[in-house]
C-alpha cells in the first residue's frame, strides 16, 4: 500500500487469516447496505464532532431520544447554515450570474450582487426575471428557486436532481396511503399549545377558561382516536385564537380584525397572515426536499392536486411561533402602516414596500434563537424546521417510536 502524502510504502502479508477478515468485513457491509433501516448512529463518539454529516445524522438527538447513552446527554450544538434565502420582490428586475455571484439589474443598472455561497434559496415574487445561466448554476449547487405571485401566493419550485433517499420516499408513500393519526394529532397538539403560548404572553385580556379549553383541546387531539375526531378538536382550537387575535394587538394600532377569511383576504390582518403563511409553507417544502421527502404526500393533510400536503403538516406547529408572531410584531411596532395595502377587486395584498418590510420582519423571525423543547439547544427558528423535518424522517424509517413536535413555553 503506498500513502501518496507520506510518500510511504507498507507491505500487506495476504494469508489465509487476512482473507477471512476481509470476507467478513464485506459480508457485514453487505447486510448493512440491504436493511432498509440504517444502523443506529455511534454513541458518544468522538469522530462525531469532526464529521461533515453531523447535522443530517443528528447523532445525539437519536441517542437522546431513544436514550441509548448510559452517560448523560453531552451539550448538543447543533450546525447552522450561513446561507440565507434571496428575496427579489421588485418588478422589472433581472437576475444573471456572473463569476461566484448573482447579479441583480434593473435597466442595466446593478441593483445588488449577491456571492452564491451566500444564498441557501431564491424567491421570486411577481414579474421579476431569471436567466437561464443563473438556473442552471443555482440547481447545479442544489439551491432551489420559488415563484410566487405578487401578493404571495406560492405557484411553485425548481431544484436539482431529486435527493439519493429512495428509502424515505419509498415509506413515506406506504405511510401516507393512510392517515397516521398519532403523528397528526401530535402535530396538531403543537399547534394549539403555541397558539395557547402566543396568546398567553401577548393577549391583553388572559382569560383563564380559553387558556384552559385550549390546554385540553391539545391533549385531546394529542390522543384522538380518528382524523374527524382531530379536524374538529383543530377546528374548535382555531375559532378560540381567532376569536381572541384582537387582544393581541394594539388598540391604538388603526388595524381592524373582524374573523380570519382568505382567497383574497379582505383586511390588512388577514393579507399579512395569508402572505406569512404562503413565505413558511414554501420555507418547509424546500426542507422537506433538501432532507429527501416528496413534499406533495402527508401524513395529516391528504394528497390532492398542487398541495405540497407534508410541507403543510411541518407548518402547522410553526405558524403561531413565526408567522402569527411576524404579524403581531409589524402591527404592534408600527412597522406597517394602511399605505402599505391595497385594494382591489374586493381583495387586500401588500405593496412592493409591504412586501420589503414583511419578508424583512420574517428572516428576522425565522433567524431568531430557541431553546429547541425536546433537545435543549439553542437554534434559529429556520434551523428548527430542518430538525424537525430529520425527527420526522426518522420516524418513517421507523427510527423513532413517535414525533415530538416543537413546543415553546
Amino acid at each position: 500500500m503506498r500513502f501518496a502524502e507520506a510518500r510511504d510504502r507498507i507491505r500487506v502479508e495476504v494469508d489465509a487469516t487476512f482473507e477471512r477478515r476481509i470476507l467478513d468485513l464485506l459480508a457485514g457491509l453487505r447486510e448493512v447496505a440491504a436493511d432498509p433501516v440504517p444502523p443506529p448512529p455511534l454513541v458518544d463518539s468522538p469522530k462525531c464532532n469532526t464529521c461533515i454529516m453531523v447535522g443530517s445524522c443528528l447523532p445525539d438527538e437519536h441517542n437522546l431520544v431513544r436514550e441509548r447513552s448510559p452517560k448523560p446527554p453531552r451539550r448538543l450544538i447543533p450546525t447552522e447554515d450561513a446561507a440565507s434565502p434571496l428575496y427579489l420582490t421588485e418588478p422589472g428586475t433581472r437576475v444573471g450570474i456572473d463569476g461566484e455571484c448573482l447579479q441583480v439589474k434593473k435597466d442595466r443598472t446593478v441593483l445588488v450582487t449577491v456571492r452564491l455561497i451566500d444564498v441557501s434559496q431564491v424567491s421570486i415574487y411577481g414579474n421579476v426575471q431569471i436567466s437561464t445561466q443563473a438556473t442552471r448554476e443555482l440547481l447545479s449547487r442544489e439551491i432551489p428557486v420559488c415563484w410566487f405571485s405578487g401578493g404571495g401566493w406560492f405557484f411553485g419550485i425548481a431544484e436539482g436532481l431529486p435527493r439519493r433517499n429512495v428509502e424515505l420516499r419509498r415509506q413515506q408513500v406506504l405511510a401516507g396511503d393512510k392517515v397516521n393519526v398519532g403523528l397528526a394529532g401530535r402535530m396538531v397538539a403543537a399547534k394549539i399549545l403555541n397558539a395557547r403560548t402566543l396568546l398567553r404572553r401577548n393577549g391583553r385580556d388572559r382569560n383563564a377558561d380559553y387558556m384552559r379549553e385550549m390546554k385540553r383541546l391539545a391533549v385531546l387531539a394529542e390522543s384522538a382516536a380518528d382524523t374527524d375526531r382531530l379536524l374538529g378538536l383543530e377546528g374548535g382550537a382555531a375559532r378560540l385564537y381567532f376569536s381572541q387575535f384582537p387582544t393581541m394587538l394594539r388598540a391604538d394600532s388603526g388595524f381592524d380584525w373582524q374573523r380570519r377569511n382568505r382567497r383574497p383576504p379582505t383586511d390588512p390582518v388577514n393579507c399579512l397572515l395569508s402572505f406569512l403563511y404562503g413565505v413558511l409553507v414554501r420555507e418547509c417544502t424546500t426542507t422537506l426536499l433538501a432532507v429527501g421527502f416528496d413534499p406533495y404526500v402527508g401524513v395529516y393533510h391528504r394528497p390532492r392536486f398542487g398541495r405540497p400536503a407534508l410541507a403543510l403538516d411541518l407548518a402547522e406547529e410553526f405558524r403561531p411561533l413565526i408567522a402569527d408572531s411576524c404579524v403581531l410584531t409589524l402591527i404592534n411596532n408600527g412597522e406597517v402602516k394602511p399605505s402599505d395595502f391595497v385594494t382591489r377587486g374586493g381583495g387586500v395584498s401588500l405593496t412592493t414596500a409591504g412586501r420589503r418590510k414583511v419578508l424583512a420582519a420574517y428572516e428576522r423571525r425565522a433567524t431568531s434563537m430557541v431553546t429547541h423543547s425536546t433537545f435543549g439547544y439553542r437554534i434559529s427558528y429556520r434551523r428548527a424546521i430542518e430538525v424537525q423535518s430529520r425527527v420526522l424522517a426518522a420516524v418513517i424509517l421507523g427510527e423513532f417510536e413517535q414525533y415530538r413536535g416543537m413546543v415553546t413555553r
